[in-house]
């Protein structure tokens, strides 16, 4: 099977010839591998997923030594977390969207050599992703105590601004399922490991009726639609699969349990990731960790439904030797 193949067949629930894998690295764990085993390491690696993104190269410039900006406006300050980095602005402080300008999302310079790039996947998965996608993207623009408040308050106001961001990821979707791409994958964390953070009232009277518009255009262009959000969410699956989706990540399994979603949720929505980059690859051993990517793959993998991955970027308190120990039994 091809890569392509490979991920096609785990996501429609069927079994692939090994289970598809796509490992990644926050910045202090490639130097850690590196430092370890030399740029080589690279070389053991056969993501099968090839992800791409509408404008190439960096999305954000300079402001300063540790201040990133982005298309949006926002300021990222990456002294601390250099990956991600936090929020260190606000572009919305009042209740009022007169000013706010969003991107053009149709600026044709977008997609200027997104051809080339989704081809540069060769037999691979290409993914077409969008990261900060709904409510992500509205609290980096209002703040994120405010945004919970202006739900509590000003509900009409939280619906503009979602509606408006969902108007530029509905448009940036309709031309990325025009080239030959496999899946549409949104980015947006709603959940801290102890549940929802604006809880489930809020999430289906504010999220969920823009998720399910976000997704449709995908699904219309019999698109495959993958997520990735943090914490424990999975109260949301239900309403997840009603709506389209077709894969999650990352599958904490800090909070929810693998082997439980495999077995009610299985059927109906496949996985990706559930390594454990809490536990397991900083603080287990190279043995524990074959062990449980073996049974995750014998168990969460038989007839396909997952794609084997790290619960989040690879971080840097991971082994390396762990780290070694789960390449080389995705390979296996």
């Amino acid at each position: 099977m091809t890569s392509k193949e490979r991920v096609t067949a785990a996501l429609k629930h069927q079994q692939p010839d090994r289970t598809p894998y796509c490992i990644g690295f926050t910045q202090k764990a490639h130097a850690a591998m590196k430092a370890r085993y030399g740029d080589g390491f690279l070389t053991l690696i056969h993501n099968d997923i090839h992800g791409v993104a509408a404008t190439p190269g960096p999305r954000q410039k300079q402001v300063s030594d540790t201040v990133w900006q982005d298309e949006f406006g926002v300021q990222w300050d990456k002294s601390i977390d250099k990956d991600i980095g936090v929020v260190s602005n606000c572009i919305i402080p009042e209740r009022n969207l007169d000013t706010l300008e969003l991107p053009n999302p149709r600026d044709t310079a977008k997609f200027t050599g997104f051809a080339e790039r989704c081809a540069a996947g060769k037999d691979k998965f290409v993914q077409y992703g969008i990261g900060f996608s709904l409510f992500e993207r509205a609290w980096t623009l209002r703040g994120m105590e405010n945004l919970f408040m202006d739900m509590l308050e000003a509900p009409a106001f939280v619906d503009e601004l979602l509606d408006r961001i969902c108007d530029y990821n509905v448009a940036l979707v309709e031309q990325a399922v025009k080239y030959d791409i496999d899946a549409i994958h949104f980015g947006d964390d709603w959940g801290s490991q102890r549940g929802l953070l604006m809880g489930r009232k809020l999430w289906e009277r504010f999220i969920m009726p823009r998720l399910a518009r976000q997704y449709s255009v995908g699904k219309s262009a019999h698109k495959f639609v993958t997520i990735h959000s943090c914490g424990k969410v999975q109260e949301m699956f239900p309403n997840l699969i009603n709506i389209g989706l077709d894969c999650f990540n990352p599958f904490q399994p800090e909070v929810m349990n693998p082997y439980v979603m495999k077995r009610r949720f299985g059927d109906r929505l496949s996985f990706w990731g559930g390594i454990s980059t809490q536990k397991l690859l900083p603080y287990g051993t190279p043995a524990q960790v074959r062990k449980e990517v073996r049974r995750m793959k014998a168990v969460v993998g038989k007839d396909g439904g997952w794609i084997l991955s790290p619960a989040h970027a690879t971080p840097g308190d991971a082994k390396p030797e762990n780290i070694m120990a789960m390449i080389e039994v995705a390979n296996e």
